[in-house]
């Protein structure tokens, strides 16, 4: 999966969760959930576990901490793919 997948994957998951329309169209690797998106830490919890379904995978409590930007979400999701 590239990346362009999966940041298109990460904007349909944080969509429902953000009313920053210009930062979810503007969604890349650099983007900050919380700064750039203002979704607050209840909705992370949400967006963690929608990733972990569409996925397929699970997502450990370090791996959830460091879960704050797209890149992050990004690593984390391809290290769990491959079996991390």
């Amino acid at each position: 999966m590239n990346k362009e997948t999966l940041i298109a994957a990460i904007r349909d998951i944080v969509k429902p969760y953000t009313k920053e329309e210009e930062a979810l169209n503007n969604l890349n690797e650099n983007t900050d959930f919380v700064t750039d998106l203002q979704i607050n830490s209840a909705n992370l919890v949400d967006i963690i576990l929608d990733v972990e379904e569409k996925f397929n995978i699970v997502i450990d409590n370090d791996s959830m901490e460091r879960m704050m930007s797209v890149k992050a979400a990004i690593e984390i999701i391809e290290a769990k793919l491959a079996g991390q």
